[in-house]
């Protein structure tokens, strides 16, 4: 499937689960069922009540995600968070809070409807440290340097160029800065059905890299300190909800899927300094020295 084909098929699913989270319809759709976050093997049961409680039910019923970020994300006083594919703004408001009013949260999407959604959650949850910006994962509309961590909410799968997402996001944090994000992995092999259903891609299945795969495009990018902790793993039971969400033949395939595919929580660090290059070592190496 092409780039651009697949940036529309995401802005059109996502522009509609606004609609329906603005309507108060629900907009479970992570996992391909679209019947409500309560019937999602993926998106349900991820935020506690007192977390939620402090949110618009509009920003609650938009949530998309597979993990809950920001309470594994150690977010300080006074930090800079940007949530890449932030939706309808659920993990931007609640980083928000946790930086409090001299730190600043960013969420960024492509979506118009679901930025209106947030925007609208913002004013009513009355948080002010807090703007949302139009824009793609791929070419984040931020200087070099200026972020302190980088949160995301089973976004980075759905991206057809995450080698340039995990560039982006490494150019934009700070040095030492942090990549914390909850995504889904793969573990494995998965079926061919499976990775070419467009159906399954925008509901976070199909585009998910394996565990090896993030890893390596980390290390690529120049993270260091890189972990991925799995915090669900989808079984047989989850997986024929999901395949058959996606019209698939769910007896046959959830045999192959189940226990394959997990949300974990994916970090990562930005060295505090720049590497040294190995032949400017040393060149640095045989350079003259003063002698005082």
């Amino acid at each position: 499937m092409g780039t651009e084909d697949l940036k529309a098929s995401v802005r059109q699913r996502y522009g509609e689960a606004a609609l329906r989270a603005t309507t108060g319809a629900g907009s479970g759709c992570c996992g391909g069922s679209c019947g409500g976050a309560a019937d999602d093997p993926i998106t349900s049961n991820l935020y506690t009540e007192a977390e939620t409680a402090l949110l618009p039910r509009e920003a609650v019923l938009a949530s998309l995600g597979c993990g809950n970020p920001t309470a594994l994300a150690e977010l300080h006083e006074g930090e800079v968070v940007l949530d890449l594919g932030s939706g309808g703004g659920i993990d931007v408001l609640l980083s928000a809070r946790r930086v409090g009013p001299t730190g600043r949260a960013y969420g960024l999407d492509m979506t118009d409807e679901m930025l209106a959604l947030a925007r609208e959650n913002q004013r009513r949850a009355g948080v002010e440290n807090v703007e949302f910006l139009r824009g793609e994962i791929e070419a984040i509309p931020l200087p070099d340097n200026s972020v302190d961590v980088i949160i995301s909410n089973c976004v980075v799968n759905l991206s057809g160029d995450k080698r340039k997402v995990i560039a982006e996001a490494f150019r934009v944090l700070k040095p030492g800065g942090r990549f914390a994000v909850s995504d889904v992995v793969v573990r494995g092999e998965v079926p061919a059905a499976v990775r070419s259903s467009m159906e399954l891609w925008v509901g976070c299945v199909a585009g998910a890299l394996t565990e090896q795969e993030f890893h390596s495009q980390l290390g690529e990018a120049g993270f260091e300190q890189i972990g991925i902790e799995p915090t669900r793993i989808y079984e047989i039971e989850d997986a024929r909800a999901f395949l058959a969400g996606a019209g698939l033949d769910h007896e046959v395939l959830a045999s192959e899927v189940g226990g394959r595919v997990m949300g974990a929580f994916i970090r990562a660090t930005k060295p505090a300094a720049a590497p040294v290059l190995a032949e400017q070592a040393g060149a640095n190496a045989n350079a003259p020295r003063s002698r005082g």
